[in-house]
């Protein structure tokens, strides 16, 4: 089942993408805040890719593993 291995591994690379644009926006963000309630938009903002890209990773990595064991 290498057709599940490849298409998951792809998946899980895009959400592991999102998830180190999640890491960069947050420390950027960081950076720049002058206080806490700026701070706090900007890690909200981030927070529904940050889930999402998570979600993305979780569901390629199921996929590679469910390619393995049924080939």
């Amino acid at each position: 089942m290498t057709w599940l291995i490849w298409p998951g591994a792809a998946i899980s690379l895009l959400g592991l993408g999102g998830l180190i644009w999640c890491i960069l926006a947050v420390m950027r963000a960081k950076r720049r805040a002058s206080s806490d309630e700026e701070l706090r938009a900007a890690v909200q903002k981030v927070m529904p890719v940050n889930l999402g890209a998570l979600f993305l990773s979780v569901i390629g990595l199921m996929l590679v593993i469910v390619g393995i064991f049924l080939g």
